[in-house]
């Protein structure tokens, strides 16, 4: 086999273009092109390139005679490397956690629901239910739901530990990563779309139960409302974190999206004040739950929590904004 069918071999095995192999080499499009079309030969500094980046040796990349690649052993880069076996197990664990952390998800936008239904049967007079026994029932019943999509956040993040280092830091990937996540990748397209179109659909459809019940006037019927919302928001985003999981596993190995470099330095910061952030919409929870004396007002404290939901997505915007126009 000639250099030119080598080098075409590995580029589509690591799943790249010849642009984007010759933006690795810092060369023209045109001469990754002649390289391939056996019309000329690289340099010596281009050979090595090659050899770094496809983790071959130069006598395979050389030699005619040398059919089957010969991989490097030695590994000087000193950012982390990720196999292709490593991958596999990456994508697999990806896989099989999102549908986990979409329930998750989802039961921590419905934990409000039990606390509102048992207020409106309150106050609506059924079932003999009175104020305080449906406010505790209600609380009782958020923070056991809150506790299940916990313990499954902290499963599913044990599961992934030893792969931490893809949403933080700079990586190198073994011959075939590339291609295997671009593949992947395209291949989940079609399902990522649909899920969602299905997600915002929800979302927006959210609404109508509220309108629907300000017409009627009753403030049951409001109240119920507002559960069906809240019902409808989480399958929205059971689907939107379903589907999101799976790519972003596949963005982390290709360093794409919201994972590339610049974004990781980013990431780290940002980190930190989501956990100041958190800290602090918890203590106001606890505080406005229980209150000073007594006076706490537990039926309504779950607003809170959606209202810091979108204060936290704004400033983080903001923050993700003002960060990359410094850099």
């Amino acid at each position: 086999m000639i250099f030119a069918d080598k080098l075409i071999t590995l580029r589509k095995k690591a799943g790249w273009s010849q642009e984007e192999l010759a933006e690795k080499l810092n060369v023209t499009r045109q001469s990754v092109s002649k390289w391939e079309g056996a019309q000329s030969v690289p340099d010596i500094d281009k050979i090595l390139q090659l050899s770094c980046l496809f983790g071959v040796t130069t006598d395979y990349l050389l030699k005619d005679d040398a059919a089957e690649p010969e991989y490097t052993e030695d590994d000087t880069s000193p950012l982390p490397r990720v196999t292709l076996a490593q991958a596999n197990d990456y994508l697999a664990k990806a896989q099989a956690n999102a549908p986990r952390l979409a329930l998750a998800t989802a039961l921590c936008v419905v934990s409000p629901i039990p606390l509102l239904a048992l207020g409106a049967l309150s106050e609506a007079g059924l079932f003999g239910i009175w104020d305080d026994l449906a406010g505790g029932i209600g609380f009782i019943a958020l923070l056991v739901i809150i506790a299940a999509a916990v313990a499954i956040f902290m499963q599913c993040s044990a599961s992934v530990r030893a792969y931490e280092f893809l949403q933080k830091q700079a990586i190198e990937t073994e011959y075939g990563v590339t291609g295997l996540a671009k593949e992947r990748r395209d291949a989940f397209a079609p399902q990522y779309d649909k899920a969602n179109i299905l997600g915002t659909v929800l979302c927006v459809l959210s609404a109508v139960p509220v309108f629907a019940a300000m017409m009627v006037g009753a403030s049951f019927l409001v109240s119920a409302s507002i559960c069906l919302v809240l019902a409808l928001v989480a399958c929205g985003v059971y689907a939107f974190v379903r589907v999101g999981t799976v790519r972003d596993a596949m963005d982390q190995l290709l360093e794409e999206g919201d994972y590339t470099r610049p974004n990781k330095a980013i990431k780290s910061r940002i980190n930190a004040l989501t956990a100041a952030y958190w800290l602090v919409v918890v203590a106001i929870f606890l505080w406005y739950t229980f209150g000073p004396q007594g006076n706490g007002q537990p039926q309504y404290s779950w607003f809170i929590w959606a209202i810091g939901g979108v204060v936290y997505a704004a400033l983080v915007i903001a923050v993700k904004a003002f960060m990359k126009k410094n850099r």
